[in-house]
C-alpha cells in the first residue's frame, strides 16, 4: 500500500490562506482561514442504520466505551421497519449498542428520518457531522453540518474530534419572492442546473439577501439538503427572525454569520420571481429542464416524501392537490412523512385521509423508497416522479426505471394526470437557460475489457457514483467493515468485469466527480481491500475523498494525467517523489498536510487510531 494520498487539485486551487479581514461563515465556525486544516470536536455526531457497522470499526480501533456518548444521535430510518430478518437483527444489535454505551439521543424505527429528527437538536453555531451525505440539511438552523463516512464516525466515537479543511465559500444572494406554483425544490434544481452536480465541490454555500426572509424553515431545509447534490461540503442560512421564531425559547444565543466584507470564491445572484417549475430528468440530478420541456411524459409512479420533501408543508401542498380526486387506474403513489411527529400532525389535519381516499399508499416514516430498500420499488420501464434528492440509474431499487425529480405540488398534479404537468395549471413554454454537459451513464459489459496492463481505463466515466460502485439496496445487507463480502458486488452496476479481474497494484484512471452520491464507504473499502495502488481522476466527491483517506486509498487529482492517458500507456506512480508517469510524460502532485500523512503511514484510520488513541 502506498504511503501517500495526494489531492493536487484541491491544494492547487484552494489552499492559499485568506488575507482578508472579513470572514465567511465557515472561517468563523472554525476560527481559521480558508484552506486551513483544523481539528474540532463536533457538537453532534449523527448515524442511522449504519451504526452497527460503525461499532464494528470502533471495536477494531480498540474502542470499548464511546468517549463522549452525549455527542451521539442515532436514528433507525433507512430500513424502518426492517424488511428482512438480517436487517431486523441489525436493528436489535444497534439497540444493544445504544443501551450498552449509555447513548440517550436515540430514535427507534418509525420515529422518522434522521435529518428531520435532527431539527429537534440542531442549534445555531453548532458543528454537526453525520455518516450520511445529507447531514448538510441541518445548515437550515445556522449550523455547520457535513457528511462523513462510517470509519470517520467510528474514529469520532473513539476520540471525540476529527479534522476539517476550512472550505472556500459560495455566496448565493436571493432577491424577490417565489411565484405561485414555484417552490424551494425548484430553486434548488435551478442552482444545481446552473452550476452542476460538482459545481460547489468541497465548498460552503451561504444564502444571503432579502429573498431569504421569504423562505420558511421547511423550505430552507430543502435547499440545504440538496447542497450535497451540488458537491458542497455544507450549506447554511443565517440566524434571522424566521429561524428565531421557529426555534422559540429553545435557543437564546446569537448564532454565527459571515462578515459583510467576507470574500468568496464565487457569488451568484438569483431573482426568485423569475423562476418557474423545473424537473431533474433521468439519470442525473443536474440534468435540469423546465417542466414545460418534458410536459406530457407518461408516468407510472409518484413519490412524495424523503428527507428533501417529506415535511408538513410538503404534505399540505400534495394534499391540497389530491383532495377529492382519484389517481388513475394502475398508478402507484407512495407518501412517506419525514417523521412520526409530522405523520401525527398530518392525521390531525386530515391529510392522511385525503391521500388514502385518492388511492395513494402512506408508509411509515422512513427513507425506504428513496434508495430502494423498502416498499415502493418501481417496475421495469416505469417513469417515476419523485420529491427525492437523487435520480441515479437504479437509485430506487430498479436500474430499468426512470426517475424525475420535482416539487411536491408538481408530483401531486402529475400523479393525478398520469403524466408530467405544470402545477400552475397552464401550458407554458419555459426554457431552462443553463445546460450542463451530461456524463454518459457508462455501463461496461463482459465483452469490454477496460484493464490494460495494470491500468483500468475509465477516463470516459464522469460522475461515476456510489450507487454504480455498490448498489444502495446492498448497503445494509453487507457491512462496510466486511471487505471480503463487499468484493463480489464492487462496481457491478458499472463494470461487471472489475471485481473478478482487479489485482493488487492496479491503477484506475477516471473522469470528473469520481465517487459522487451517498456517503457509503463500501466502494473505498473494497478498492483498498483489492490493493488498488491509486485512483487518478479529474475531480472527486468530497465525502468519497475523505473515505479514501480513511481507508488508505490514494486518490490523485491530476486532470492533466487523465487527459494525457491513451489506452495501452504504461502508468506508474512514484509516491516518494510525487510523480505520475503516463507513457513518456511526467506529472507532479503535492502531498496532503503532514497531520494526515500518519493515517496513510498506518494504512488507514482504523490502524492509526488503534495506535494513537488515548
Amino acid at each position: 500500500m502506498a504511503n501517500y494520498c495526494l489531492n493536487y487539485a484541491l491544494v492547487k486551487k484552494y489552499s492559499k490562506p485568506s488575507t482578508m479581514s472579513g470572514k465567511t461563515f465557515a472561517e468563523k465556525i472554525f476560527g481559521a482561514p480558508t484552506g486551513s486544516i483544523v481539528f474540532k470536536k463536533p457538537d453532534i455526531i449523527l448515524s442511522h442504520d449504519n451504526t452497527a457497522s460503525i461499532f464494528n470499526t470502533f471495536r477494531k480501533m480498540g474502542g470499548e466505551k464511546v468517549k463522549y456518548p452525549e455527542q451521539l444521535l442515532i436514528v433507525l430510518d433507512h430500513n424502518a421497519p426492517p424488511t428482512t430478518a438480517k436487517l431486523a437483527n441489525q436493528y436489535e444489535s444497534i439497540r444493544k449498542i445504544v443501551h450498552g454505551q449509555g447513548i440517550t439521543k436515540f430514535h427507534d424505527a418509525g420515529k422518522g428520518i434522521c435529518h428531520q429528527i435532527m431539527a429537534d437538536y440542531a442549534k445555531p453555531g453548532m458543528v454537526i457531522v453525520g455518516s450520511d451525505s445529507h447531514t448538510c440539511t441541518a445548515g437550515a438552523f445556522n449550523a455547520f453540518a457535513a457528511g462523513i463516512d462510517r470509519t470517520e464516525a467510528a474514529g469520532l466515537w473513539r476520540q471525540g474530534e476529527t479534522w476539517f479543511r476550512v472550505p472556500e465559500s459560495i455566496k448565493i444572494t436571493l432577491k424577490g419572492k417565489l411565484n405561485k406554483g414555484v417552490y424551494a425544490k425548484d430553486l434548488s434544481l435551478w442552482i444545481i442546473g446552473m452550476i452542476g452536480s460538482s459545481g460547489a465541490d468541497y465548498m460552503s454555500i451561504e444564502y444571503h439577501g432579502e429573498g431569504v426572509k421569504t423562505l420558511t424553515v421547511d423550505q430552507r431545509m430543502t435547499l440545504t439538503n440538496l447542497a450535497s447534490e451540488m458537491g458542497a461540503k455544507n450549506a447554511v442560512f443565517p440566524y434571522d427572525e424566521v429561524l428565531k421564531s421557529w426555534l422559540g425559547d429553545t435557543f437564546s444565543g446569537e448564532g454565527v454569520w459571515a462578515d459583510e466584507d467576507a470574500k468568496y470564491a464565487k457569488e451568484i445572484e438569483i431573482d426568485l420571481s423569475e423562476l418557474f417549475p423545473l424537473v431533474a430528468a433521468p439519470h442525473h440530478v443536474d440534468n435540469v429542464k423546465a417542466l414545460s420541456e418534458v410536459a406530457g411524459t407518461k408516468l407510472n409512479e409518484a413519490l412524495v416524501g424523503t428527507c428533501t420533501n417529506g415535511r408538513l408543508e410538503d404534505l399540505r401542498e400534495a394534499a391540497a392537490v389530491l383532495k377529492g380526486k382519484k389517481l388513475p387506474e394502475d398508478f402507484q403513489m407512495v407518501i412517506v412523512p419525514a417523521s412520526q411527529k409530522i405523520y401525527r400532525q398530518a392525521m390531525k389535519e386530515g391529510l392522511i385521509e385525503i391521500f388514502l381516499d385518492a388511492g395513494a399508499n402512506v408508509l411509515s416514516a422512513s427513507c425506504g423508497p428513496c434508495l430502494g430498500t423498502g416498499q415502493g420499488i418501481p417496475a421495469d420501464g416505469y417513469n417515476v416522479i419523485s420529491t427525492a434528492n437523487r435520480n441515479f440509474k437504479g437509485r430506487m431499487g430498479n436500474k430499468e426505471s426512470f426517475i424525475y425529480l420535482a416539487s411536491p405540488a408538481t408530483v401531486a398534479h402529475s400523479a393525478l394526470a398520469g403524466k408530467i404537468v405544470d402545477p400552475r395549471g397552464i401550458e407554458a413554454n419555459d426554457k431552462f437557460p443553463y445546460t450542463i454537459e451530461q456524463a454518459n451513464t457508462v455501463t461496461i459489459d463482459e465483452n469490454d475489457n477496460r484493464r490494460m496492463g495494470n491500468v483500468w481505463n475509465y477516463a470516459d466515466a464522469n460522475d461515476l457514483n456510489t450507487d454504480q460502485m455498490f448498489a444502495g439496496n446492498l448497503t445494509y445487507q453487507v457491512l462496510s467493515s466486511e471487505p471480503e463480502k463487499i468484493m463480489p458486488h464492487l462496481f457491478k452496476g458499472f463494470d461487471v468485469n472489475f471485481t473478478d479481474r482487479v489485482k493488487p497494484g492496479d491503477i484506475i484512471i477516471a473522469g470528473a466527480n469520481f465517487g459522487c452520491g451517498s456517503s457509503r464507504e463500501h466502494p473505498a473499502v473494497g478498492l483498498s481491500h483489492a490493493g488498488v495502488k491509486a485512483v487518478i481522476c479529474k475531480s472527486v466527491n468530497r465525502i468519497f475523498f475523505r473515505s479514501s483517506v480513511n481507508q488508505g486509498l490514494p486518490i490523485l487529482l491530476v486532470p492533466e494525467a487523465v487527459d494525457a492517458y491513451k489506452p495501452g500507456d504504461k502508468v506508474d506512480v512514484d509516491f516518494k517523489n510525487g510523480v505520475i508517469t503516463v507513457g513518456g510524460q511526467q506529472f507532479g502532485f503535492a502531498p496532503l498536510p503532514e497531520k494526515l500523512m500518519g493515517i496513510f503511514n498506518a494504512r488507514g484510520l482504523v490502524n492509526f487510531i488503534k495506535e494513537h488513541a488515548e
